[in-house]
């Protein structure tokens, strides 16, 4: 079977709801990771076979197929086919591994995975709330409602649920949020994310700037000012500060066959060792990355120690230490330059984002294997296991 090789992933540094991005339609965020995979890798606009592009809410300004409109956007030909796809958290991991099957299958040579979400000007969730407000129906069909009756799928149920199973206090939980943030404030500050990053320009009260930086982070977060934030649910755990924040961004990853780094003489960063998506409890929802991994590892015929470096998104602060507690991971390889909780999710964009950081880290600490795992609504997970070459 051919092989599929990333060459290259990009992001944008994460804005805050109603921050720094709020200013950039969303069509041409994506442009802009889109004309960043082109530039860096060197390949000709017109050696794209398609486009695979992961957005959860396809509505508004993210309507009429998002990742065509991105492609329309950007210095790629119109001739570039394009897709969009949702598989909630993990669309834009799923647009990677699509490209990848695409590529393994030896039907398309080269195909960028993309991501896309403003969170500020497409609310999360506005797809479904919109329609019920307006008397338009509900997504929970009949059918549904009788095979799952009056139970709702919450993501902030699930984490709650996931805490009170594995046991986690609020103190482990705040605990862990921090820790993200002063592994983003090392990276930042350390340059870690320097090629990552696709500087994009926006206008502030003090003029045009190019934003470079994740805003999210706190980069004067201190346990007691975690500790202090209001619980979301009052017999809960969770608050706004032990769960990811809403973000707005774009991301991408130009995957190649082996024929095309040849022809297009391309340097590979990695390659797809391994591609698995698995489905379990919708109501519990968020545990699925911890047994997607078993059946990952078990088909890549590695062990969790073999996996030098790990991206778990940090959709909640439980999800990554339940992944933890599972597998018996080294908890030092985990999230090494932050997560979710300090860097943002913005939905969509988030699985081709955290390839980005993955691939990225894997080179600057001279690593080999890298697994990356998404939590996503419904009960599924991605799990893409890379190797740097």
């Amino acid at each position: 079977m051919p092989t599929a090789y990333i060459v290259e992933a990009v992001r944008t540094a994460g804005g805050r709801r109603g921050g720094r991005l709020a200013g950039v339609h969303p069509v041409d965020l994506l442009a802009k990771s889109l004309d960043a995979i082109v530039d860096r890798s060197g390949i000709d606009p017109a050696a794209i076979d398609d486009v695979v592009t992961g957005c959860v809410s396809q509505a508004g300004e993210q309507a009429m197929q998002v990742g065509r409109m991105g492609v329309l956007a950007s210095k790629l030909p119109e001739s570039t086919p394009a897709v969009t796809i949702d598989r909630q958290c993990g669309s834009s991991q799923q647009a990677i591994q699509f490209a990848a099957q695409a590529v393994m299958s030896g039907t398309q040579d080269a195909v960028i995975a993309s991501g896309v979400e403003s969170m500020t000007r497409v609310p999360m969730g506005s797809t479904a709330t919109f329609h019920m407000k307006e008397g338009l129906g509900n997504y929970k069909s009949p059918g549904l409602e009788e095979k799952y009756p009056k139970v709702q799928f919450s993501q902030f149920m699930g984490a709650e649920m996931i805490a009170e199973k594995h046991g986690f206090s609020k103190d482990q939980l705040d605990a862990f949020a921090l820790n993200s943030h002063q592994k983003a404030i090392k990276a930042t500050e350390t340059g870690a994310f320097e090629d990552e990053i696709v500087p994009i320009e926006v206008e502030t009260p003090d003029g045009t700037e190019m934003h470079t930086v994740d805003e999210g982070i706190r980069f004067d977060a201190t346990v007691d000012g975690i500790a202090g934030v209001k619980l979301i649910s009052p017999d809960g755990k969770i608050t706004a500060a032990t769960s990811s924040q809403i973000c707005d961004g774009s991301s991408a990853v130009l995957v190649v066959s082996e024929e095309a780094l040849k022809r297009h003489n391309l340097t590979p960063m990695a390659r797809i060792h391994t591609l698995t998506v698995t489905a379990g409890d919708p109501v519990i929802m968020l545990e699925e990355p911890l047994f997607a991994t078993d059946k990952a590892l078990e088909r890549a015929g590695l062990k969790i120690d073999d996996i030098d470096l790990y991206e778990v998104n940090e959709a909640f602060a439980p999800v990554p230490l339940a992944w933890l507690k599972h597998t018996g991971a080294d908890p030092d390889r985990l999230n090494v330059h932050g997560g979710a909780i300090a860097l943002g999710h913005p939905l969509g964009a988030s699985g081709s984002k955290l390839m980005a950081t993955l691939v990225h880290a894997l080179k600057r600490h001279d690593k080999k294997y890298g697994l990356q795992t998404m939590c996503e609504g419904g009960g599924v997970a991605n799990v893409t296991i890379v190797e740097r070459v």
